[in-house]
């Protein structure tokens, strides 16, 4: 079938193709003429993609959002909504974030959790900061010899205040993390842990002293994949990593990411999930900044781009052809 006869489903869904390939592919002038040829062919062809482009730009808008990184040291505790453009509260930041401070001191353990949409931040007596993701469990143990925590379930940025003579240790799906002062990222699947250096160094190895399993000292932007069969490492930018620790302020950013993949991403932080019902569905790739919050939002995105149809089903939103 020719573009200048496809029906209005199939122009959007080559608009989807179109941008996609704009936003995330090589763009050359080649491109470009095709490109301007096909929206020449047909005047549904010229709407379906100022259709798209209206909605990926809506999507687009929220990664004014983003900041930078790297931080600025710790500052009195402050309306976390009033440095945001007044679009970041239509999609309920507030409800979906928690903070609190916690001083903990002697040898007793404490128990922290967060429930599915919420994060809370931890301080300890030492300086030491820990921000807990959605559906997060942590324990922790000061003692005079050294600092443990271990992750029992979730994700966890971990802002440690080094030292030497009481080492912090974090311990998670039969790995140890020793921070060599740190600041990284563990997250815990099940048996599957990740860990993230953002700044200092650290070292991963088996927390039991007798495993052969293999150990390793992070720098900066290195990622460790930790399972029962061992580890590998892997680098990220920068960037990649700013966009990985978005939770931390109430973001989801999307790079060329499936649609599995970003429902997979959603339904950790919301009790409404986002069921894909189709491999061909899940397949499509997407790009954009989310508040974690927009279930619904990513939904008509989704439609918006692709064509999809959106069908709620009790707690469900199903995304399928």
């Amino acid at each position: 079938m020719s573009e200048t006869g496809a029906s209005a489903k199939e122009a959007r869904a080559k608009a989807g193709q179109w941008l996609e390939r704009r936003e995330f592919g090589p763009w050359t002038a080649a491109d470009q003429a095709e490109f301007d040829a096909w929206l020449a062919a047909s005047p549904s062809n010229m709407v379906a993609y100022l259709r798209v482009e209206r909605v990926w730009n809506r999507a687009e808008r929220l990664r004014a959002l983003s900041r930078p990184m790297r931080e600025p040291k710790p500052e009195p505790q402050k309306n976390p909504l009033s440095a945001l453009p007044k679009l970041a509260a239509v999609f309920a930041f507030a409800a979906a974030f928690g903070i609190g401070a916690y001083l903990m001191g002697g040898a007793g353990e404490k128990s922290y959790e967060t429930p599915i949409g919420i994060r809370k931040t931890i301080t300890f007596a030492d300086g030491s900061r820990v921000e807990l993701n959605t559906d997060t469990v942590l324990r922790a143990r000061m003692t005079d010899s050294g600092r443990m925590a271990e992750l029992v379930k979730g994700e966890a940025f971990f802002q440690i205040q080094h030292d030497a003579s009481r080492p912090f240790v974090v311990t998670a799906a039969g790995y140890r993390v020793t921070d060599l002062g740190t600041k990284f990222l563990v997250r815990r699947d099940g048996d599957r842990l990740e860990v993230t250096l953002v700044e200092g160094s650290a070292r991963v190895d088996p927390a039991n002293p007798d495993a052969h399993g293999k150990s390793a000292v992070l720098t900066p932007g290195d990622r460790v994949f930790a399972t029962a069969q061992g580890l590998k490492i892997t680098k990220k930018t920068a960037p990649a990593l700013a966009n990985e620790m978005a939770w931390r302020r109430g973001l989801l950013v999307f790079n060329h990411a499936t649609l599995a993949q970003a429902a997979a991403e959603f339904n950790r932080y919301n009790s409404q999930k986002l069921v894909i019902a189709s491999p061909t569905v899940g397949r499509r790739t997407i790009g954009g900044t989310f508040p974690t919050s927009g279930v619904e939002e990513f939904a008509e995105v989704a439609k918006g781009i692709f064509g999809f149809h959106i069908k709620t089903q009790g707690n469900d939103i199903v995304i399928q052809p």
